[in-house]
């Protein structure tokens, strides 16, 4: 693949850092990462010396005309700043989920960057994976037929986790805004947009013990303010209704059981927080059910199978090439967030709520090793 590569920075050095800058800069050739920033220079520093950049402040990022797309890696509260800022200076953005912490905010940005003639994008960028990937030619061949509904349940320890990862405790930190996004983000890749939500969302317990026992705090109380549980039904703009239902007030590890139904079959798909794993379709056939036939795992369509987190900007920086539609767009990003805030009011007014933005289904990805180095 020959084009040019877009130059890019990279705005929050924390720990999910780590792994964009070893896919962005040793795995996908259509980035040139020159930079990072962060709130504490030192973490700056550091990454810039462990991959090849310059540590720079948000401001240099900003004034240097030769740096064309910001992937911001910070919490997220301080999207909807950062990601102004950026594309007021001119950059196209791709951020870490969720694109903002409102759909208010979202469409502002989404309206600054049309108006400016940028791309914005966000992260989750897993439904490009092999699995989802994989799950998506099943639906788009017929394999399991007329989709007739979909399942989702899944869950997580927010106890644990929220004792070391600290931005679980800020505001938008719950287990829809962080770990439902996957789950939406794949369903929509998948089924297209949603049209209307009821939901129940609780948290089960605002005060908790730090369980984690490496943590200086481990044994003390901490404050948990976000959501930990909901129960939702969804129905697609196609009118597909299926349910879904996010615990965390649970076991150690996430799991999930996450199945598309259709008439001819079903299939059971891995965890969308992931790049990879199996999907398995069981056919809706008697002889097979007599005969003992066991379900089938898919053949993977890609080989996206590790943590290939980067692979928004990539395929974002090759839209920006050919002047073509980037798959996890803003449109994307700004209606599962959307879903969310109305997941959150259905619950509070108890009552089915519309969502008012939509988007198109992106279209699928399974020329992923344009993107893999030789």
């Amino acid at each position: 693949m020959n084009i040019r590569p877009v130059k890019t920075a990279v705005i929050g050095s924390g720990a999910i850092s780590d792994i964009y800058l070893e896919n962005m800069t040793k795995r996908f050739h259509d980035l040139d990462v020159v930079a990072c920033s962060s709130r504490n220079m030192e973490s700056a520093k550091k990454q810039a010396e462990k991959h090849g950049l310059q540590a720079r402040t948000n401001e240099e990022i900003f004034q240097d005309p030769e740096i064309e797309l910001v992937v911001v890696l910070t919490p997220a509260p301080t999207h909807y700043g950062i990601v102004k800022d950026a594309l007021l200076s001119g950059k196209h953005v791709y951020t870490e989920k969720p694109i903002s912490t409102t759909v208010e905010e979202a469409k502002e940005l989404m309206k600054l960057a049309d108006e400016k003639g940028l791309y914005l994008g966000s992260a989750p960028d897993t439904f490009l994976g092999s699995s989802l990937q994989t799950a998506r030619k099943a639906i788009d061949d017929g394999l399991i037929g007329e989709v007739t509904s979909f399942n989702v349940v899944a869950n997580r320890d927010i106890t644990l986790l929220a004792s070391f990862v600290g931005f679980l405790r800020m505001p938008y930190g719950g287990i829809a805004y962080d770990y439902g996004v996957y789950y939406l983000t794949a369903l929509v890749s998948l089924l297209g947009p949603m049209k209307k939500v009821y939901s129940v969302v609780s948290n089960y317990k605002k005060n908790r013990i730090n369980s984690f026992p490496q943590s200086p705090d481990f044994g003390k109380e901490y404050v948990y303010d976000n959501e930990s549980q909901v129960d939702a039904i969804l129905t697609t703009e196609s009118g597909i209704t299926g349910t879904f239902a996010l615990n965390g007030d649970s076991a150690l590890f996430d799991m999930g059981y996450f199945t598309i139904h259709g008439t001819k079959g079903i299939l059971e798909l891995g965890n969308p927080n992931d790049f990879g794993g199996d999907v398995t379709y069981i056919p809706n056939d008697l002889s097979a059910f007599v005969t003992g036939v066991k379900p089938q795992k898919l053949e993977p369509v890609s080989p996206l199978s590790d943590n290939s987190r980067g692979i928004g900007p990539a395929e974002m920086a090759l839209a920006i090439r050919n002047k073509g539609r980037n798959r996890a767009s803003k449109e994307l990003a700004c209606h599962v967030l959307d879903i969310i805030e109305q997941m959150m009011e259905s619950s509070k007014a108890e009552s089915v709520r519309e969502i008012e933005t939509s988007c198109e289904r992106p279209e699928a990805f399974i020329e992923s090793e344009l993107f893999e180095q030789e």
